[in-house]
């Protein structure tokens, strides 16, 4: 069954009213450090080793520049919190475009039908 102009008009809506409320954004991605240190007869140099960690690190590229930054325990709720709200962004920006492009699809086949 064909998709109607109205019900995707909805689905744009619908993902519009989520943007709104999606808060503070993140891109990158966590990922847990281990090191090792360079003091003689520390337990990071025993065997079987026990690192210095976890350290977490978020990296990220942004307009064809990588960063990257130390996040402290404490802040590790609320990174991952901006993180997951950033891929929900790119999940709704890539519905908002299927639906569109699905609304010119439909627009065009009608001028054509005139």
């Amino acid at each position: 069954m064909p998709t109607t102009l109205q019900a995707l008009d909805g689905r744009i809506q619908r993902v519009q009213a989520e943007l709104k409320r999606l808060g503070d954004l993140r891109p990158g991605v966590l990922s847990e450090q281990y090191n090792v240190c360079g003091t003689p007869g520390c337990q990071c140099k025993a065997n079987p080793p026990k690192k210095h960690g976890p350290y977490y690190q978020l990296s990220w590229s942004r307009k064809g520049k990588s960063t990257t930054r130390f996040v402290r325990r404490p802040e590790l709720r609320v990174v991952r919190s901006q993180i997951k709200a950033y891929q929900r962004l790119q999940h709704l920006i890539d519905e908002w475009i299927t639906a569109s492009v699905e609304i010119c699809e439909i627009k065009r086949q009608k001028s054509r039908d005139k």
